[in-house]
């Protein structure tokens, strides 16, 4: 029977067995693809297709323009109003810029 230190040593020397077996492979992957790209003369955009735009306002908050004085509730103004807002004049509740 294997002690826990047998054992460890063994997992250290297959990790290593691994990592280098991983940069022998990947070396040879990354040849052959630059390979391919120079022989037919292939830009990124042939490889990986046309990117997306990211949109720059992705993901930004918005500041509260609508603030409720009785409950501190605030609405930015898009999207569905909340019902206190909803069917009252909003100059009423504009946040001073």
């Amino acid at each position: 029977m294997t002690t826990y230190k047998e054992l460890l040593e063994q997992r250290n020397s297959l990790d290593a067995q691994i990592q280098q077996a991983r940069n022998r492979e990947l070396s040879d992957a990354t040849a052959k693809a630059r390979a391919l790209v120079a022989e037919f003369g292939l830009t990124s955009e042939d490889v990986f297709g046309k990117r997306k735009a990211v949109s720059s306002r992705a993901g930004t908050k918005v500041a509260p323009k609508y603030r409720n004085p009785s409950t501190g509730e605030t609405w930015t103004g898009r999207g569905k109003p909340p019902k206190w807002i909803a069917d009252v004049n909003r100059e009423e509740y504009l946040i001073p810029a």
